[in-house]
């Protein structure tokens, strides 16, 4: 499964923007298996966490299915 390292920008919903280390943002929904709550993305947002996100492409839309999200530091 693809991975990906990057800094949460963005939150709405279960929706996230994740920039990479080459500056470049994708966007994601997130997977019902996550191993994350809705919830808990705005407070990575807030705090620019560093993650990284193990995904899949989401069917239907221009957008990629975050399956696991794992906190790499906490600022």
């Amino acid at each position: 499964m693809p991975e990906m390292e990057g800094v949460v920008t963005i939150v709405q919903e279960g929706r996230f923007q994740l920039t990479d280390t080459g500056g470049v943002s994708h966007h994601f929904v997130l997977g019902r298996h996550a191993l994350c709550e809705t919830e808990q993305l705005p407070k990575l947002a807030h705090e620019q966490s560093r993650v990284r996100v193990k995904y899949a492409q989401a069917k239907g839309i221009i957008a990629f299915e975050a399956k696991r999200i794992t906190l790499l530091d906490a600022t």
